[in-house]
């Protein structure tokens, strides 16, 4: 077991029943406390599993305008051109563009806790000690294959291992968060799917331990 502290100014933790203007989650999600973790260390031969978070700071909101353009490129322009369609890839994106709301959080701070499983992709001589070691070492010194971010790449992490025993200052706050996206489904690759849970925070802290993690009905995005 692992944890991490990390903050920030802002947070975007996208929900997605919102499909034009960005309202973020009250907290960080499953997905992207593990995109942290991935950032800070990935291997092959483990996958990290997020077991609890907790919430240092009081939970604010913050409304702002942004800059976005109103289509996106996708993988099936790109293989229809590839096949000798005419679609071009090309994205003007001073016409395109268009100003849009966004519902981000602010002053956000969180303790991430959390376990890796070893998957079949280790070598022989990887060791979860080997692992946690790399990973304590990346840590302190600061190191990140990418930069991790909150929700959005304009909202950097800051991040090191949280060296504060178990007495970790949560706000005193209970509340039910309600459904909210927990992570991709990649089971089978040619049907990846979103999965959601019942997200509850008692005294500041999000249990993951023991939720029950379930692919939505198609109407409820």
């Amino acid at each position: 077991m692992i944890r991490i502290e990390v903050w920030g100014d802002k947070a975007c933790f996208t929900r997605p029943e919102f499909k034009v203007e960005r309202i973020s989650y009250d907290v960080i999600t499953p997905s992207a406390a593990r995109g942290i973790l991935d950032c800070v260390y990935w291997h092959p031969g483990l996958k990290w599993k997020i077991d609890r978070i907790y919430v240092l700071n009081p939970i604010k909101y913050v409304d702002f305008k942004r800059n976005e353009v109103k289509t996106r490129l996708n993988g099936n322009k790109a293989i229809k051109m590839m096949n000798g369609g005419c679609e071009s890839l090309f994205l003007d994106a001073v016409a395109e563009r268009t100003q849009r709301t966004t519902k981000a959080l602010k002053n956000v701070h969180y303790v991430l806790e959390a376990h890796f499983q070893m998957t079949k992709n280790a070598n022989p001589q990887d060791t979860p000690g080997k692992f946690y070691a790399i990973t304590r070492k990346r840590l302190e010194k600061g190191r990140c294959s990418a930069e991790p971010y909150f929700g959005c790449r304009e909202f950097p992490v800051a991040f090191r291992e949280w060296n504060g025993g178990d007495n970790i200052p949560t706000i005193d706050d209970t509340k039910d968060l309600g459904y909210m996206f927990f992570d991709y489904d990649y089971s089978r690759t040619d049907n990846i799917r979103p999965t959601f849970f019942h997200a509850k925070m008692i005294h500041g802290v999000i249990s993951l331990t023991d939720v029950e993690i379930g692919i939505p009905q198609s109407h409820w995005l």
